[in-house]
This record gives C-alpha cells, sequence and structure tokens, in this order.
C-alpha cells in the first residue's frame, strides 16, 4: 500500500523580517550585549537566514527595522519577556487563521473539496490549546463533524514526517481515506530574552509558517493523484546517548530550547549507516535518489547531511533557498522544501530528512 500526495499548500505570516533587522531587534532583548554586538551580528549573518516571517510583527523590513510591540526592551537581567501564557495567548490568536491559509492552498492544488475529508492530521509544538487548531479546520474549511482528528505535538522539526506515516497509516487501513495533514509552528513566540550562544544561535534561525497537504489511499489512484508523490516507506532513528543534545521545555517566559554545538559531527557521523540501511531495505542506494528534501536546522547541519550522504551543492540548493528565503519554520519547514521540489519538476525518488529532540532522525521515501 502507499499513500499518494494530491496537494501542498504553504502559508506565512504577512509581514517579513530581514536578518540585518532581526540582529538589531535582538540587541534589545539583552542588558548584556554591550560588548558582544559584533559575536551576535556575526552569528545572525552565518545562520543562512535572509528573511523570515513572524506573527508578532505588525510591519515589514524597508528602511528601517519592522514594528512589533509583543517583545519590549529588556528591563533588567531578570526581564525574561512575556509569559508563556501570553506567548500562548497569541499562539491561539494567530494559528488558526495560518493553518487554515496553507489547508485552504492545499485542497485548491489538489482539486479536493473539503467535504471529502475523512481524516484530519495535525502538528505543532510551538503552542498547546484545547480545542485546538484543528477545530478552526473543520469548522472553516466545512470538514464533515465526523472527521477523524489526531493531533502530532511537541515532536519538534521532524514532526511532520511522523504526520505522513499517520496519514499513510490511515490509507493503509482504508483505501478510501483522504487524508488533510497540517503542520503550523510559531517558533517567533519563543524568543529567548538574555545571552548565550546557544539561545542566540536559536533566535538567529526560527520562524513561523504552516504547510499542509492532502492525501489519499489507493481507491482514487489516477493521473492526478500521482501529480505530487507516493509516500512509499518512512524510518526513524533514536540516535544512542544525545538525549541531551536537542532538548525543547516549556519555562515560565515561554518555550527553551537548548542546541548543542556537536549536533553536525553527530549527523556527519550517524546519518550515513542508518540511511544506507534503510534505503537498502527498500532496494536502494544512496546515488539511486533524485532529490532530497533536508530540513535545514541550520547551515552547519545541512553541511553535515552533505557531507555524510556525499550530496552536491545543487542538491541541498533546495533546503538552504528555503532556510534563507523563509527560516527554520520547524515542522512545515520539509514541506516547504517539497512544494519547491515539486513545482521544479525535480527527478523522483525523493527523501525527505529531519532532525529533532531525541536525537531523532526521521525520513520518508516519495516515488
Amino acid at each position: 500500500m502507499s499513500l499518494h500526495i494530491v496537494g501542498i499548500g504553504t502559508a506565512v505570516p504577512q509581514h517579513y523580517i530581514t536578518q540585518e533587522h532581526a540582529a538589531l531587534l535582538a540587541r534589545q532583548f539583552s542588558d548584556q550585549v554591550d560588548g558582544h554586538d559584533n559575536i551576535l551580528t556575526s552569528l545572525y549573518r552565518r545562520s543562512g537566514v535572509k528573511t523570515r516571517h513572524s506573527a508578532v510583527l505588525t510591519s515589514s523590513s524597508n528602511s528601517v527595522p519592522p514594528r512589533q510591540s509583543f517583545f519590549v526592551p529588556v528591563r533588567g537581567r531578570a526581564d525574561r519577556g512575556p509569559t508563556t501564557g501570553a506567548r500562548m495567548s497569541r499562539y491561539e490568536v494567530a494559528a488558526g487563521p495560518l493553518a487554515l491559509a496553507a489547508a485552504e492552498n492545499a485542497l485548491t492544488r489538489a482539486q479536493v473539496n473539503a467535504a471529502e475529508i475523512t481524516h484530519l492530521v495535525t502538528v505543532s509544538c510551538t503552542g498547546f490549546r484545547a480545542p485546538g487548531f484543528d477545530l478552526t479546520l473543520v469548522h472553516d474549511l466545512g470538514l464533515a463533524a465526523t472527521t477523524a482528528r489526531t493531533h502530532i505535538g511537541f515532536m519538534g522539526c521532524h514532526a511532520a514526517l511522523n504526520g505522513l506515516r499517520v496519514a499513510k497509516a490511515f490509507a493503509d487501513a482504508d483505501s478510501k481515506a483522504c487524508v488533510l495533514l497540517c503542520a503550523v509552528e510559531l517558533c517567533s513566540l519563543h524568543q529567548r530574552y538574555g545571552w548565550g550562544p546557544e539561545q542566540v544561535v536559536a533566535n538567529s534561525l526560527f520562524a513561523d509558517g504552516a504547510a499542509a497537504v492532502v492525501a489519499r489511499g489507493n481507491a482514487r489512484h489516477d493521473t492526478a493523484t500521482t501529480s505530487v508523490g507516493q509516500l512509499l516507506a518512512s524510518g526513524s532513528m533514536v540516535l544512542s546517548n544525545s538525549a541531551s543534545l536537542m532538548q525543547w521545555r516549556v519555562g515560565d517566559t515561554g518555550f527553551e530550547m537548548s542546541l548543542s554545538p556537536r549536533i553536525p559531527d553527530v549527523i556527519r557521523h550517524e546519518l550515513r549507516p542508518w540511511l544506507g540501511r534503510w534505503l537498502a531495505a527498500q532496494d536502494l542506494s544512496t546515488e539511486q535518489i533524485g532529490a532530497w528534501a533536508i530540513h535545514p536546522g541550520g547551515p552547519r547541519i545541512l553541511h553535515a547531511c552533505g557531507a555524510a550522504i556525499g550530496l552536491t551543492p545543487d542538491q541541498l540548493a533546495p533546503s538552504r533557498y528555503v532556510l534563507a528565503n523563509y527560516g527554520n519554520m520547524s515542522s512545515p519547514t520539509v514541506l516547504f522544501i517539497l512544494d519547491r521540489l515539486c513545482r521544479h519538476n525535480a527527478p523522483r525518488p525523493c527523501v525527505l530528512l529531519g532532525f529533532g529532540p531525541g536525537l531523532t532522525i526521521e525520513a520518508a521515501l516519495l516515488a
């Protein structure tokens, strides 16, 4: 059995910020930046990000930095910014409309009526609410009240691949299934105050966005069904002794992420052996893969993946493009890359790769 992806849709908040302006704003969020200006500017410049979108912005970058009022300048060393409650209140307001825009785009491109959706899979790790944005999608898209809903929460940057695995399980169980998968993240709500290399790196990378896919089982297999691709297999690997390398905790002033500088070296060492075994189980080798959608956790992670697998700059270009123009949006990002590959008629098969807390590698194979 396989899952046929028939449409992809993406969406970002209206306003964007350039990395130069983001670095200027970041200086306002720490009373310890003095003397570290060059380090902060360098970290932002080396992030691989040029522009990114945020739900807290009320204008976009032009000759002056964009406006926003959610994060105010630091008022002392103990100031850590808005409370988690305030950040979740903003998530409640912004997540639903962004998810709705991506889902509407996916349904339009798939030429699927909302009434045909039998299963809804939602993905997010940057906010909590009950009822969640899944009910926003049910109500505003006009999905049937009997639509089966499944939420995948707090799994990080690879979670859209977990969502595809769940969608495939539904399609394998019911060939008439029509699944809408929607991932939405508002990473910018978790801007960290204070000074520290790990948090500055996180602040320099993360952004907001949403992506959705519409997928069917075999019952409606036709030429339109294969326009995006067939999910043939998925894989998962939790690396040993790596749990401390990437962590994501709920704090009193937002969610707190820690990213070890060792992550790229671990990926470089561990990725190729596992990936080779997983592809061999699908009767494939890395040399036979036509395109790669690799989650751009940062430029060093992309470089590590390229070195481990033996990829060319052209093969990494779609991931670098999305990182540069949208930043790291966590779970939707790999679907942005897949969308770009599809729009450019990239060769198949295609492998999607994501990395998340654990340290975990997730993969998906599309034909």
